[in-house]
């Protein structure tokens, strides 16, 4: 479904329900599932489209506001350093006192003594990546694609992107599909990174690793069976390494989403690798990124 309006002046507005109910709740535990759901972003994408519109990550956003709300209450109110702390949600005057000397480079007492100390913090990231990103990450328009759904088996995998065996699973796949004899013509390999590595833990990272297959296959061990749904999709191509994935979703949410008629749907995303990097030279190789919308 296309929007109406402008896709940033949307997701904007949605943002806004997000920064009024942080900064009318400083003083309590703010959930971030609680946020995604009063906001209604999609919980698959809530992580990277409020990163990109604030400029930073959500729980860098809470934590900012709360030590810079600090300040302001240190400068402005006679309240002592104790009644401020808990009323920014902190649950240790010493909490707030570490945390505001780490951000600030002074403790709060000693900026309640000499209120002349400048405190300003640099931004860490800006809201949007370089619009000439696309043609330097070698990034094509995006195809508007309606997709079927589509039979895989897959690996389940946890852990930080870069660490994961990925040759061993696809190694298992094939291994069913021979054992199975699943093999037909038109086999993809898809990635369904399911979690934000700037905000996830590395530990708790999921990925999965599947085959697409056109015959009906049993789940062995520790390979599954699933059937991936179909829908509306914008289809990026890409050419280059591996190692630029993080710049290519950077430039699709940061960018490409804002500035779009598309709203996304509660789906993750998926990666179609078209080269296998056993042969072809990283900066040659060549991926679909398909973005769930509607």
């Amino acid at each position: 479904m296309k929007l109406e309006q402008n896709n940033k002046a949307f997701y904007n507005q949605k943002l806004n329900i997000i920064v009024e109910y942080i900064h009318n709740h400083l003083d309590s535990k703010i959930d971030i599932k609680t946020l995604a759901e009063i906001s209604h972003f999609s919980p698959f994408h809530f992580h990277r489209i409020s990163r990109a519109l604030l400029g930073e990550p959500i729980g860098a956003y809470i934590s900012r506001t709360r030590v810079e709300t600090a300040a302001k209450m240190i400068r402005y109110t006679s309240l002592d350093i104790e009644s401020i702390a808990y009323s920014v949600g902190f649950e240790t005057p010493s909490s707030l006192s570490k945390k505001f000397k780490n951000y600030f480079g002074v403790t709060p007492t000693a900026y309640r003594k000499n209120k002349s100390f400048t405190i300003k913090k640099k931004t860490i990231m800006g809201t949007t990546s370089n619009t000439e990103n696309n043609k330097i990450l070698n990034i094509k328009k995006p195809k508007i694609l309606d997709i079927e759904d589509k039979k895989c088996i897959y690996v389940r995998m946890q852990g930080p992107y870069k660490t994961l065996d990925y040759p061993g699973a696809w190694k298992k796949l094939w291994g069913v599909v021979k054992e199975q004899k699943l093999f037909t013509a038109g086999i993809e390999h898809l990635g369904l990174p399911y979690d934000d590595p700037k905000v996830t833990d590395d530990d708790k990272i999921r990925y999965d690793s599947c085959l697409v297959i056109h015959k009906d296959a049993k789940a062995v061990d520790d390979i599954g069976v699933k059937t991936l749904k179909g829908g509306k999709f914008a289809v990026f191509l890409y050419q280059g390494s591996y190692d630029f994935f993080a710049d290519v979703y950077n430039y699709i949410f940061n960018e490409w989403l804002l500035n779009n008629e598309y709203e996304l749907r509660d789906e993750t995303v998926r990666e179609k690798y078209i080269s296998n990097p056993e042969r072809v030279e990283p900066h040659k190789l060549k991926t679909e990124f398909y973005i769930p919308i509607k």
